[in-house]
């Protein structure tokens, strides 16, 4: 069966049918991120011979388009698993991605803070203020992440921080979300669509291996610009081009500057 005979089923028997009350209650589209997993959508973009799609940005962006019209938050959350997946898939370990093949992970993003940790300034995706300080084969990440989607519900979050030893740059890593002390201290707010699960995840610290780094410490800004940003702007398109418009000069995830402050 082809991903787009898959998607065609997802959306017109789970997807559709729970929109409304997605939309009217707030509630987090499990069932359809479910259906999405073992119909291998959440997995569409992994290599093929960890039991992937093998397929890319095009058909990302082609299954966010035709869940957007069904479902706005089930899209926002896609938006999101596709951005992270496209790092993991180039820097995770093989377990990680056989994972997200078989439809088991669901990623987000968790790149946003306060400007200076001060809330309501702004948030910045290129300058994080969070630290990473490793003690033997443990990092512990301590930072306050806005505008997170599917927040408290996905698996794993691409956390972005302040180098461990690198004198600049930023690193990049893939904390589960179980790692000890991460949480969501608040319901989801208004950002994004309702049901999105859009929300602030609090790591005061957490803890996570060494490993879980993704790239090489301090590099990780040339990740986002070369990886993550194009993804978001793609994807985000793909839901429509008059949201694209009304968002042009903002970024990705929205009220999030671009530029480093």
């Amino acid at each position: 069966m082809s991903y787009r005979t898959a998607l065609t089923h997802v959306l017109s028997d789970v997807v559709a049918p729970r929109a409304e009350v997605t939309r009217a209650r707030g509630a987090f589209p499990r069932h359809a991120v479910t259906a999405l997993g073992t119909a291998g959508l959440l997995g569409l973009t992994v290599a093929t011979e960890l039991g992937g799609g093998g397929r890319g940005l095009t058909e990302a962006a082609a299954v966010v388009e035709r869940t957007a019209r069904a479902c706005p938050a089930t899209a926002a959350v896609l938006q999101a698993h596709y951005a992270a997946v496209a790092v993991v898939e180039e820097y995770g370990d093989p377990w990680l991605r056989g994972e997200i093949a078989a439809g088991r992970h669901l990623c987000s993003l968790a790149l946003a803070e306060d400007d200076a940790g001060e809330p309501g300034v702004g948030t910045s995706l290129l300058s994080p203020h969070g630290t990473a300080e490793q003690g033997g084969g443990v990092v512990a990440l301590c930072a306050r992440k806005h505008q997170v989607v599917a927040a408290g519900e996905a698996d794993l979050y691409l956390w972005s921080s302040r180098p461990v030893a690198a004198r600049d740059g930023l690193s990049l890593w893939a904390v589960p979300a179980h790692a000890p002390d991460l949480f969501v201290p608040a319901r989801p707010g208004r950002s994004g669509p309702p049901g999105s699960a859009t929300s602030t995840v609090l790591a005061d610290p957490a803890f996570v291996p060494a490993e879980a780094l993704l790239g090489e410490d301090g590099g990780g800004l040339d990740i986002l610009l070369r990886t993550v940003l194009p993804w978001l702007i793609e994807l985000r398109a793909a839901c429509g081009a008059d949201e694209a418009a009304g968002d042009a000069g903002r970024a990705p995830e929205a009220g999030v500057s671009l530029a480093a402050s």
